[in-house]
């Protein structure tokens, strides 16, 4: 029988005039499921000291402090625990406390009084306790909530505790380590199962596996963390992306810069990186008595390639693009294989433009984005428009101009889009594009970010009709973002099996028997002579088991040949996802113009 809420001190949920929406109620649920799961291990391992547990997506952590070690077997133990919780149908109540009732409550647990201790002073202070039957109290925490009412709304056969992880307190490296537990929940047995399942498909399009099993890259941690080693298979693929993007960009009107890793550190004084960005920049090193710094961004030295001489309004706009490696810190537990790292390539441009000129190139920008990452075969796209910030630079008709030319250009498309209220750096509105990869992932790619303060900190000119000096317009936009995290994206979107044109290798040519493979290097030859990316598998090993290295191999077509295709000059065709092309062997010109016209096309489909 549930107990009556009619204390005084009782708080119920802030009353919903309607039913929350099935993310609200996931959130509610994990949420919920992760105050079980901290009872369930205060009750296991006595003495253990509680940190925080939110929900997050796809389910929900706690931080702990142990008396002893923990490990994954143990979660099987805690998950057993968490039904029997569930099962006594426990309520969530929600109480108000004084700050001083609050420390008596917590005099025991450090990190709820330092959480305790940042609530401001006019801010209310609530806790959930947990109640069994009879109304007892057999749990609590500081908590803002919400919960669900009672542990019944909690299915105990659709969650699962999934890995275990050290986390600093509060994220500071220098405060004790703690131990996390990940866990997912839904409303059903059956979400739960979807969801493990993708979670196996993820696992197996992992970049950092696919890395290591394709030699794609590598990381070096003796050598310096979050740094990219890549692999001479890794190089050719990022040689065709790079190929295909400057012959683009020359296509679509910009021009290729190249600047130095490294200048003064008056430079991003000027630009105002060094104030807003420090504690992502490498310490300043001493040349010839002067500050030098690593460069974080390009934007300063394509400034200066500007200021090199006197631009006039016939000048512009000025579309200037570069493959510039960057380098950033970042600290050591956010590093994640190529899509966190300290050093990458950005594919940044800058475009200088009169106010006349922006919007038409805006809406250039974004749609040479769109065909880009189309050819990448990313069609699901969002945009999501970030406005003016509480601190902001810049004059308000120039917001208000840059902000709607934005708008223009994203309607103009028919790009689903989103506002960002307040989301805009200090310096310009901007656009993010977000792409959905093959499992429904989304990631943020590309930005078109407008910039009001750099011409005026750089004192940028240009002498318009009128003969005045006025300020361009800039307009950063970096299209892939950079050349590792893309490549990261890259890898899990295809998992490894990349279309033929970006491919490292595109064919391998496979002869039965030892007595073929002159003919099997004549093969060879003749598709790279047609600039076509091709081995010769002349180990000793049975025919099969070098088409199964092939496929482990993720190699587009594996050519078989024998005493038929060295007699009509063709070649068995296999796909490597078993599949034969054709139904009898093709002959070799016509297979190597069929790859051929495939690579020009930059067809995704073998």
């Amino acid at each position: 029988m549930e107990m009556k809420r009619t204390m005084s001190d009782i708080q119920e949920d802030p009353p919903k005039n309607e039913k929350p929406d099935a993310g609200q109620r996931l959130a509610l649920i994990r949420h919920s499921v992760s105050h079980v799961m901290a009872q369930a291990v205060t009750r296991l391992f006595p003495g253990t000291r509680v940190a925080i547990g939110p929900s997050v997506e796809n389910g929900f952590y706690y931080d702990f402090q142990f008396p002893q070690p923990l490990g994954m077997e143990d979660l099987p133990r805690i998950e057993a625990e968490m039904q029997r919780i569930i099962a006594e149908h426990q309520d969530f109540v929600r109480i108000a406390l004084s700050r001083e009732e609050a420390k008596r409550r917590f005099a025991e647990e450090p990190f709820k009084l330092e959480l305790l201790a940042d609530v401001p002073e006019d801010a209310p202070i609530t806790i959930y306790e947990q109640r069994n039957a009879a109304g007892a109290m057999v749990w609590a925490d500081l908590c803002r909530g919400p919960h669900v009412a009672n542990t019944r709304e909690i299915n105990s056969r659709a969650f699962k505790l999934q890995s275990i992880a050290g986390s600093y307190w509060r994220g500071d490296e220098k405060r004790p380590m703690l131990t996390r537990i990940y866990g997912t929940a839904w409303e059903t047995p059956k979400d739960l199962k979807a969801y493990l399942a993708f979670l196996d498909e993820v696992e197996k399009r992992d970049h950092r596996r696919l890395g290591k099993e394709l030699d794609l890259y590598s990381i070096h941690e003796e050598a310096g963390a979050g740094l990219i080693y890549w692999h001479p298979k890794g190089g050719r693929i990022r040689a065709a992306i790079e190929d295909f993007w400057r012959a683009e960009h020359f296509r679509n009107g910009y021009e290729i810069l190249y600047t130095p890793h490294i200048g003064k550190s008056w430079l991003w004084e000027t630009s105002g990186h060094l104030g807003f960005y420090k504690s992502n920049m490498y310490s300043p090193m001493e040349i010839d008595q002067q500050d030098y710094l690593i460069k974080p961004m390009n934007c300063p030295f394509h400034i200066m390639i500007y200021k090199n001489k006197g631009r006039s309004y016939r000048d512009l706009p000025l579309r200037w693009a570069e493959l510039g490696t960057v380098y950033r810190y970042e600290r050591s537990g956010v590093l994640h294989g190529l899509l966190r790292v300290r050093g990458f390539t950005q594919d940044d441009a800058h475009i200088f433009c009169t106010p006349e000129q922006m919007e038409g190139e805006i809406l250039e920008v974004l749609r040479f984005s769109l065909k880009i990452w189309k050819v990448f075969g990313f069609k699901d796209i969002k945009a999501y428009l970030a406005t003016k910030p509480a601190e902001a630079v810049g004059e308000p008709s120039r917001w208000d101009a840059a902000l709607e030319s934005l708008r223009k250009a994203v309607e103009a498309e028919g790009l689903p889009y989103e506002l960002d209220e307040g989301g805009g750096a200090f310096y310009g509105p901007k656009i993010d594009l977000k792409i959905k990869d093959a499992l429904g992932r989304e990631w943020q790619m590309t930005t078109i970010q407008f910039d009001f303060n750099e011409p005026e900190r750089f004192d940028m000119t240009y002498v318009d009709s009128d003969g005045q000096h006025k300020r361009p317009y800039m307009i950063h936009r970096a299209l892939l973002g950079s050349l590792e995290r893309f490549f990261g994206v890259l890898i899990e979107h295809f998992g490894g099996a990349f279309p033929v044109w970006i491919a490292p290798e595109q064919a391998a040519v496979i002869p039965v028997a030892p007595g073929f493979y002159d003919y099997a290097k004549q093969v060879a030859a003749e598709l790279k002579r047609r600039d076509l990316r091709v081995t010769v598998e002349l180990e000793d090993n049975r025919m099969n088991a070098k088409i199964r290295l092939c496929q482990n191999r993720k190699i587009p077509y594996m050519l078989v040949v024998g005493e038929r295709e060295r007699e009509e000059a063709t070649v068995s065709v296999r796909l490597r996802d078993g599949r034969q092309l054709g139904n009898a062997p093709m002959p070799l010109a016509a297979f190597a113009a069929y790859i051929a016209g495939k690579v020009a096309a930059r067809d995704l489909e073998l």
